[in-house]
This record gives structure tokens, sequence and C-alpha cells, in this order.
């Protein structure tokens, strides 16, 4: 069990924040399938990026990491050597579903496995859309790791997407680079844009339609290494820009945070909220990004439907929690995504915004919330149930109690934040990060 901080005196000073997950699982594995050398600054070194680090590593591809910085020897896609043992994605879902495309156009057989959190995540929504490519993924009945990959030639497709999901659309892009005609994939809603952006930065031909929603492939394309500057990841950072907006006496400065407008849900919500949110832009040749000031807000409720899932999926337990603290009814729906990530998290923060005293109805697709000005503690023992984004949103809570919290399974944040509590910390300290 780990004792939570309270915040009786607010947030203050500024935090560079880890760099980006999503942006970091994809340099490296740009990087590797591209020919040669990528360097990639400010990489988030959490356990779920260094899985796919590893994974490459036993396919064959060099590299070295030192701090924040990894250099990748790529030798083209060509040289990715089948591994010798089966590939552990540890608690992954990123890792997992990308290098089913990567891997669905070799020419040898690849077996995947995770964690147990993992293994319960659906991989169906992933091997279904890549078999009209051609690609041939065996899963367990159930539709989950572990898997097998059986490298393919891949053909050319035109495919409509059934999930609003980058990591799928990921999947398709990755696999339709290797095939033998164009392909056009077709989302449901526009999601996160990241492998596309980065492609064209390494040389792919993509184009994206006026709709935002249409990708054209062009197959068989030259990538060559770059450098990657990797943004502070908005997913972390939106951690503090929640801890700012709803602890009193707060008043925190984020720098150089991803501004993707795909990613930037959190900041439309904050907004749309009534938050005291400033943005400064930063000149930058890759993403756009810049620093984020916030301060201590009276918030007001807020509706999400499903249109607005796709840009705040992973901040959805953040956004309960604000709706927890503003003055009146807010609801979450359209979100049944998230019953499928590393735990069911429309249960699992109902269940600990309860814990708060907080009064929340839970639906099949999300929540409805009553916002309080305190917490009223029934139960002070919160949990994260392995789960990294609930363990953090639990420990913002807590910033807000009138008592110290326990939190168990505090060691999920490594996952994606492994000096999450220490940065906490420097801005309880109220000092410069």
């Amino acid at each position: 069990m780990k004792e939570l901080a309270t915040a009786p005196h607010g947030l203050h000073g500024s935090l560079t924040v880890p760099g980006d997950k999503s942006i970091s699982h994809r340099a490296v594995m740009l990087g590797a399938i591209s020919k040669g050398e990528t360097v990639i600054h400010h990489f988030l070194d959490g356990d779920d990026c260094l899985s796919t680090l590893k994974a490459f590593n036993d396919m064959g591809v060099k590299s070295e990491r030192n701090g924040g910085t990894v250099v990748i020897h790529g030798n083209g896609i060509d040289a990715l050597n089948k591994p010798a043992q089966p590939l552990d994605m540890g608690n992954s879902g990123t890792t997992t579903r990308l290098l089913m495309g990567i891997l669905a156009g070799r020419d040898f057989e690849t077996r995947l496995f995770g964690d147990a959190s993992l293994q319960k995540r659906p991989m169906k929504r992933v091997s279904e859309p890549l078999s009209h490519l051609g690609a041939q993924v065996e899963l367990t009945d159930n539709g989950t790791l572990p898997a097998v990959i059986y490298g393919q030639k891949l053909h050319g497709t035109n495919y409509q997407m059934k999930v609003a999901s980058a990591q799928v659309k990921s999947a398709l892009i990755f696999a339709a680079l290797q095939a033998d005609t164009p392909s056009t994939i077709i989302e449901k809603l526009p999601t996160r844009n990241h492998t596309e952006i980065m492609l064209r930065q390494f040389g792919a031909e993509i184009e994206t339609g006026a709709d935002q929603k249409t990708i054209h492939v062009m197959p068989q394309p030259e990538l060559t290494g770059q450098t990657v500057e990797v943004p502070g990841d908005v997913s972390s950072a939106a951690f503090f820009l929640t801890a700012g907006a709803i602890v009193p006496d707060s008043k925190i400065k984020l720098e150089r945070v991803n501004l993707n407008p795909t990613r930037t849900g959190i900041i439309d919500v904050l907004q749309k909220m009534g938050a005291d949110l400033q943005i400064e832009a930063l000149p930058t040749k890759g993403e756009p990004l810049g620093n984020i000031t916030i301060a201590t807000s009276q918030l007001k409720p807020i509706q999400i439907e499903a249109e607005d899932i796709p840009a705040v999926i992973d901040e959805l337990p953040l956004v309960a929690l604000l709706a927890a603290c503003a003055d009146g009814t807010s609801s979450i729906r359209g979100a049944e995504e998230l019953r499928v990530k590393e735990t069911d998290r429309i249960q699992t923060v109902v269940a600990e915004l309860r814990k708060l005293g907080v009064q929340v109805e839970e639906l099949a697709d999300g929540m409805i919330i009553e916002g309080r000005n305190e917490w009223a503690i029934n139960n002070d023992q919160l949990d994260s149930y392995g789960d990294h984004r609930i363990g953090m949103m639990d420990a913002i809570a807590a910033l807000k109690a009138p008592q110290p919290l326990q939190l168990a399974h505090a060691d999920a944040v490594s996952v994606s934040y492994p000096k999450f509590f220490q940065d906490l910390q420097k801005l309880l300290g109220g000092g410069q990060a």
C-alpha cells in the first residue's frame, strides 16, 4: 500500500512531463523498419515503450539507450529476423496491435504473449481487419493473446473500419505499406494521427482526405532514418492539468506538451468546463507543441458524447474526476471502449469515485456523475486494479482529501509514467522542475 499525498496548500511550479508514449512507440518501430540511423530524443522509458524496444532487439535490430535518448540502427523492414523466442508484449496493447501489422507481411512466423492483464484484451479487432490484406493471425478461442502471426505476402485493400481506434488504423497502415498495391482505409471517426505524421517524415506516401477519415497508403516506400523530438505526453500532462484545476490554491505550468489536435481532447474538455487555462505555442519541425498554464478553477458540468470519445479515450478517467468536482450533473456516453482497456475503466472509475463519496450512476457505455465541492470519504483504501491510469487518477483525487488515503497496486503507474510520484512531489513542494 502507498500513502497518497494531500495538498492543503495547493500545487505550484513547472514541470516537463515525460515524452509522448504513442510517439515513443512509433519512433522505435519506424526507426527499426527504416534504413539508417534514427535518433529519438525525450523517449519515454516506461515499461510499455521498453517492451517495443526489446521486441525489435529480439528481431535483430541494434539500439542504444542513454537516458531519454535512443539510437536505432535500422536496416529496413526486410532485415527483421524471426525471433528465437516468443515476443513478450508486457502490458502494452500498442506494441501488440501495431506489431501485428508489421509482422503480418514478414516471411516468418512470430508468437506474441503478454502479462495477465494484456492477455484479456481483445485482439480480434486487429486480426479481422488485417485479414482483408491477406494477413493470417491466430488468436485464442476468446480472441486474445497469445497470438501466432504467420507472415504472408499482403495485398492492397479498401477497408471501412468498424471501430474508432488509432491502434487498429496503425496496424492496417503498417500492413498496407508491405502490400502489392495501394490501400484505402476509411475511419469510423478521426483518431490520433501520429503514425501518418511520422511515416511522412520517414519518407512514406500517405494522404489523408479532407474528411480526416480517408487514408490512402502507397506500398513499398523507401523509409530513411530520422531524428525524432518526442514532445511531452498530453496524456501524462492531463493528470497535472486536472490537479491544477481541482485542487484549491494551485497554479502549474507544463512545458513542451504535445498539442496535436487529435490528442488535445482533455484541453477542449477543460476549456468547455470553464477552466483557467492558457496555452503558449512553441516553434517545432514535427508535432505541434507548447506550454500550458492552469490554475484552480470553478468548473461547469459537461456532457461527453460518442463523437467526443476518440480525442479523450485515455483521459476519460480524468474527465470523470473533473466532472466529480464540477457544479452540477455531467454525463459520459458512447464510451463502451473503456470496458476493454487495462481494466474495465467504467467499472473501476465508478468504484473509486464512490469511495470518495461521489454519486455516480454506471451506464453500459459510460456514467452520470453528480459533482461536489469536497470529498466525503467512505473508504480510504483506493486501488489501481493494476491499471496505471486509474492509479494516477486516484493519486490526483487524493490531493483534495482531508486526510491521507492509501493506494493498492501503486506500482502499475510505472507502465506509462515511472517518475509520476516524484513529479507530483515537486509541485507539492512548489519548486521548479
